[in-house]
């Protein structure tokens, strides 16, 4: 019988502390921190301010054009020297780094996507050693290779002007976040750091590498295939456990020097993973131990999801189109959610407490689906982890977007090996659903078209032309999709995004793969618009707005409190971003004069845009299955498409899309002449329900009402459920003092869904003066609040001015008659202060408050 209970004889040491940095041609030393930046090292040091404050960015741009140098000591004693293996391993260096032992360079880092190992046995002796890493300039290497490229490369993101650089785009030629050199929504910060952990690893003959978890999974059973891949120099034959949920469910050998082993099992009747609301997203806890006699030697420990993925792209019937969705476990589904980009500039500042928030904040927006935007990186571990808890679905972007990339055979081996280093590192997550090349680079580029793209190819003579469009064929065409078979478990990839596939070039109205829709912001369409473009997936659109003003206080000054300010326009990438919010604001409503008001209406612009677009793309399943907008988070405080802002704030659309992807939703829409109910669903309802509808004016008399009893609610299919004239509806009554109630209901009269429709847009709206009933209870540190009202409130914000805040509920409709219970909580753990608290409605920021 084997003892488990021995030591490992791989070991770890981190080298994580005690660490220093200098700018290189200074002689001065001065505290770091691993994982860490340049730019946070100089803040915590005093020598910069904070460059998310007002302007400072500005006064930062010189940290990304000079070196910088990093050490630490550390300490070899007999016992670790006597090992046969002694490696350094990063998990990440940004980006170019000479890696030197004891002052001899050992080896060299040029990608930020990479790991990173080095034998250091050689060079190191018993006692103290030092590690130096020295940081080179990315802009430098950037414009070196840019120079040797000959001729640049679309990269309309590259803030290179405000860079210090003039015209010189050299983010294309730099295996980095594409973000850090300026996007629309960010700043351009071009990090430099060690940003992930490092380590010394010792271990005598055997180590396991990474385990590979392939299955064929059904209701019955799960035909599991693990293949352990090793680094052996073993002598010795050795012994593998497999364990599942600590049960000892294989034993085997393995021979002397082998480098893999693959082992089988079947699990009977298995627990399936499944997607967020559409069930329960089991996972199993997979180990596989490593024995050398009864020594465990190592241990690889993964949570592994039993499922199926496919994608589906079926033919239309009439040949028109391709369909495109998820099917899991054999069942399709609507994905629901958003883009995700990463949540800070400074990576390593990003706390296990954000990414637990921004996962919570998805599942409880009724959303199955966060897509990792290409522009960024590929997450931590940690965020893969909270996804597979949560059951959210992950199309996972490779990292390029926006821009054309070079196509020299060392850039196509550091994004060979970049890709592998992830695929293996994330392959046996249950939430990855997909591998996407990359972001509008198809679409942008349009090959063979002359008429479509962003005219990057117009730019260019022919011989460039099919140079540049070469190199991207051998990426996403060739070397991608490679290494996706070679080491994933069939999972599905995916050219770029948008596509159409089968060579079609991605345009507003084809009928097959993808679609990023514009029309309605970039392209200043009407909201009416979003009904009118809509693809078989819907994976990009989106709507600005502010953060809200306790956020906007924090990176401002009272002096800086307007729009066209120089602050606010600077925390502004969309270039005429501001300008564009009020013009479709005064399409829809009074605009506020006051700074603090407009920042309010602005987000309830937001979200009614995207609300809309929501259930126009989930009215049209099962045409459609997917809508994924632009864009969750932030990475530093900005006017953005966001629905939480960076201070992880639930902005108005984080509470409208959770209205919006209820696994059953009423959808309501009514032109001059017609009224019509119709029901959403991602699920089968298994009883019959209850439609009741009713008008009422805003002082809550009721002025028509109507109940109609509905079965076979079906999943993925829209329902229509009622249809009216609407003159018969409204009769003689004013439509801009009218709110039409719809509400579905199970035989328990427990409510699955409620829409408040109105008939006008808002700025036409004759809202009364409403009078709030408000009350306080408090049950430890959380504060409950009732809320009546005599007559409607359109919107009521409740305003916390306190860190990390978390209502129940926000910027609702109240209507004469009801009583809502909010409940606020601390993410922090505080007590929630009264003082504090504030009450706005739309009707305070109107000209007509009242009749």
């Amino acid at each position: 019988m084997i003892n488990t209970e021995n030591d490992m004889d791989l070991k770890k040491i981190s080298l994580n502390n005690h660490w220093e940095f200098k700018q290189t041609d200074k002689k001065e030393w001065l505290p770091a921190e691993v994982p860490g930046t340049v730019h946070t090292d100089l803040i915590s040091n005093n020598i910069i301010l904070d460059p998310y404050y007002r302007l400072n960015e500005r006064d930062v741009q010189w940290v990304d054009k000079v070196d910088w140098e990093y050490k630490t000591k550390f300490t070899i004693d007999q016992k670790i020297f006597e090992h046969q293996k002694i490696q350094l391993h990063f998990d990440g260096v940004d980006t170019y780094g000479e890696i030197y032992i004891n002052n001899i360079l050992i080896g060299s880092t040029d990608n930020m996507f990479r790991e990173w190992d080095f034998d250091i046995k050689p060079h190191i002796h018993k006692g103290e050693n030092t590690l130096k890493v020295v940081l080179l300039s990315p802009i430098e290497n950037g414009i070196n290779a840019l120079k040797k490229h000959g001729y640049g490369l679309p990269a309309i993101n590259d803030q290179s002007v405000i860079g210090e650089v003039g015209n010189q785009q050299v983010s294309i030629f730099t295996r980095k976040a594409g973000y850090h050199y300026g996007w629309d929504w960010g700043p351009r910060l071009v990090t430099s750091g060690i940003w992930r952990d490092v380590n010394i690893e010792y271990w005598n003959n055997t180590k396991i590498d990474n385990i590979f978890v392939q299955q064929k999974t059904s209701s019955d059973k799960a035909a599991l295939k693990v293949s352990t891949q090793f680094y052996n120099q073993s002598e010795n034959e050795l012994t593998i456990l497999a364990k599942l949920d600590g049960e000892v469910i294989k034993e085997s050998t393995i021979a002397s020097n082998s480098l893999s082993k693959t082992i089988s099992f079947d699990i009977e009747n298995p627990k399936l993973w499944w997607p967020a609301n559409i069930g329960t997203p089991h996972l199993y806890e997979l180990s596989i131990e490593l024995y050398d006699d009864k020594q465990l030697i190592d241990v690889h420990t993964e949570r592994i999801g039993l499922r199926t993925i496919k994608i589906v792209q079926k033919e239309d019937d009439n040949g028109e189109g391709k369909s495109f969705y998820f099917e899991v476990n054999g069942q399709p589904i609507f994905a629901k959610g958003a883009n995700y980009i990463p949540n800070d500039i400074f990576l390593p500042r990003v706390s296990k407490a954000t990414y637990k928030h921004l996962i919570q904040s998805t599942l409880d927006a009724n959303m199955n689906m966060l897509r990792v935007w290409g522009g960024g990186i590929y997450e931590n571990d940690l965020f893969y982890e909270l996804c597979d808890e949560k059951g959210i679905l992950v199309w996972q972007d490779f990292m390029f977007a926006c821009s054309m990339y070079p196509g020299d055979e060392q850039f196509i081996n550091n994004v060979r090996q970049e890709a592998v280093d992830n695929i293996k590192r994330l392959r046996n997550h249950a939430s990855i659903a997909l591998w996407c090349g990359n972001n509008e680079m198809e679409m942008a580029w349009a090959p063979g078209k002359d008429d479509m793209g962003w005219g990057w190819k117009q730019q260019y003579s022919k011989t460039q032309q099919k140079e540049i469009w070469g190199d991207y064929e051998k990426v996403f065409h060739q070397l991608l999709p490679e290494v996706v078979e070679e080491y994933t478990d069939n999972q599905f990839y995916w050219r770029s995004s948008p596509t159409g596939g089968d060579d079609i070039v991605a345009h507003y109205e084809h009928k097959s793969g993808d679609m990023h829709y514009w029309g309605v912001w970039h392209g200043e369409h009407p909201f009416s618009d979003f009904r009118k473009y809509i693809g078989r997936f819907m994976s990009e659109y989106g709507f600005q707005s502010f953060p809200e003003f306790k956020s906007v206080k924090k990176y401002t000054k009272p002096q800086d409190y307007d729009i066209e300010s120089e602050v606010m326009a600077s925390h502004q990438r969309s270039g005429i971003g501001n300008l564009r919010i009020k013009k479709y604001m005064e399409d829809h409503y009074q605009v506020p004069t006051n700074f603090e008001d407009f920042l309010y209406v602005g987000q309830l612009l937001q979200a009614e845009s995207i609300y809309s677009a929501i259930q126009a793309h989930r009215e049209k399943m099962p045409y459609c299955m997917g809508s994924l907008y632009w864009q969750l988070n932030d990475c530093w405080p900005v006017a953005s498409w966001s629905s939480i802002d960076y201070y992880g704030e639930w902005k108005a659309l984080q509470y409208f899309a959770r209205e919006a992807n209820k696994n059953t939703s009423l959808i309501v829409n009514s032109d001059d002449h017609q009224l019509e109910v119709k029901v959403a669903s991602d699920i089968n309802l298994q009883e019959p329900v209850l439609l009741q509808m009713e008008l009422q004016d805003f002082e809550g008399n009721s002025l028509w009402n109507q109940s109609i009893p509905l079965k076979d609610i079906t999943a993925n299919k829209t329902l229509k459920v009622f249809e009216s004239n609407l003159s018969k509806i409204i009769s003689k009554n004013d439509s801009q003092k009218l709110v039409f109630i719809s509400s579905l209901s199970s035989k328990k009269t427990e409510i699955i869904d409620r829409d408040l429709h109105y008939f006008v847009n808002q700025k036409e709206l004759q809202l009364p003066k409403p009078e709030l009933d408000i009350n306080y209870t408090e049950d430890d540190n959380d504060l409950y609040i009732s809320i009546s009202t005599n007559a409607l409130v359109k919107n009521l914000f409740i305003e916390v001015d306190q860190e990390q805040i978390k209502l129940s509920d926000n910027y609702f409709d109240l209507i004469k008659g009801e009583q809502k219970q909010i409940t606020i909580t601390s993410r922090k753990g505080e007590k929630i202060d009264r003082t504090k608290i504030k009450f706005k409605h739309l009707q305070e920021t109107m000209k007509k408050k009242s009749l």
